[in-house]
């Protein structure tokens, strides 16, 4: 289970690096696709991950983790460029209300039920 290459996408400040980072730490393959910044909708495939996990979060959440220079119309533009990944994703998390532990726990859960 752990020698599949679990990818993570989602937009900008969603906690796709934390999540990568804590996959990494409990043994996964994990790599974090930087989706939302390219013009390809498709960038995900290359990395042929086995598993995608795609992780949001509203204007509102990004602004409260982090200063951002940009607004919604940015944000909506980086969930158009998502949509594919988000239609072909085989878990998506909300990351809202959800602490850096319970968004692992729910891709740890998902990941050894696969």
């Amino acid at each position: 289970m752990l020698e599949r290459r679990v990818g993570v996408v989602g937009n900008c400040v969603s906690g796709k690096t934390t999540l990568v980072n804590s996959l990494q730490a409990h043994g996964y393959r994990a790599i974090n696709i930087p989706q939302e910044h390219s013009v390809s909708p498709r960038f995900w495939r290359r990395l042929a991950p086995d598993f995608l996990i795609y992780l949001t979060c509203t204007l509102s959440t990004a602004q409260k983790r982090r200063q951002i220079p940009w607004g919604q119309e940015t944000l909506d533009t980086q969930w158009q460029i998502l949509s594919e990944a988000r239609e072909n994703a085989d878990l998506i998390i909300p990351t809202d209300e959800l602490t850096a532990t319970e968004v692992l726990a729910k891709a740890l859960d998902a990941l050894g039920s696969t």
